[in-house]
C-alpha cells in the first residue's frame, strides 16, 4: 500500500481483510494499530479499513469569462487612453511581495520603461503598483495610491474583476501626458 501523505486528505474507500487471516476474527490490540501503515486502521471486526487520496478537483478560474472580457477591455482601454502598457499580474508574490512585482514588471522587456504592472496576490492580501521609467513620469503616486484604496474595497466585498477594472480606470485618470 501506498503510504498516506501529511498533506493529503483521508478518505474511506471501502473493505479490506487483515492481512493475516488468523487475525481475522480475532480481538484488536494496540499492537495490530502500531503495525498498520498510515491511512489504516484495523476495525473491531478485523476488517482494515484503508484511506486513499482521491484525484484532486482542478481549481476553479478566478473569473467568469464575462469579467475576462471585462478586464481585458479595461487593460486595452487604460492602455489607448494613457499611451502606455498596463498589464495584471494575480498569484502569489512570495515573501519579497515588492521585489517580485519588480521582476514581472521587468519581465514585460522593452515595454517595461513604459509599463505599468498591477501585482494582486489575493492570498497574501497584497497590492504592488510597479510603474517603468518613463510611465513613473506620468504617473503620480497619489494616483498609485488612490487606484490601490479602490481596489482593496471592492476585493473586500469579493469583487475582484470590478475592482482590477477600477483600479484600472483610476491609474488612467491620473496619467498626465
Amino acid at each position: 500500500m501506498d503510504p498516506v501523505k501529511p498533506a493529503e486528505v483521508l478518505v474511506a474507500t471501502g473493505n479490506k481483510q487483515h492481512r493475516d487471516p488468523a487475525r481475522r476474527d480475532r480481538p484488536l490490540r494496540g499492537q495490530d494499530q502500531r503495525d498498520s501503515p498510515p491511512g489504516e486502521a484495523i476495525v473491531g471486526t478485523g476488517r482494515i479499513s484503508a484511506a486513499r487520496m482521491l484525484t484532486p478537483v482542478l481549481p476553479t478560474l478566478p473569473f467568469t469569462k464575462s469579467q475576462l472580457a471585462t478586464l481585458d477591455d479595461a487593460l486595452v482601454r487604460a492602455s489607448r487612453r494613457a499611451s502606455l502598457h498596463f498589464g495584471v499580474y494575480l498569484g502569489d508574490l512570495g515573501a519579497d511581495t515588492r521585489g517580485r512585482a519588480e521582476v514581472l514588471h521587468d519581465s514585460m522587456g522593452k515595454w517595461a520603461d513604459e509599463a505599468v504592472l498591477v501585482a494582486v496576490s489575493p492570498g497574501q492580501q497584497v497590492v504592488e503598483v510597479v510603474t517603468g521609467c518613463k510611465a513613473a513620469h506620468r504617473l503620480p503616486d497619489r494616483g498609485c495610491k488612490l487606484a490601490v484604496e479602490s481596489m482593496i474595497a471592492s476585493f473586500k466585498q469579493g469583487d475582484l474583476a470590478a475592482g482590477l477594472a477600477s483600479g484600472l480606470r483610476i491609474l488612467t485618470d491620473h496619467t498626465g501626458s
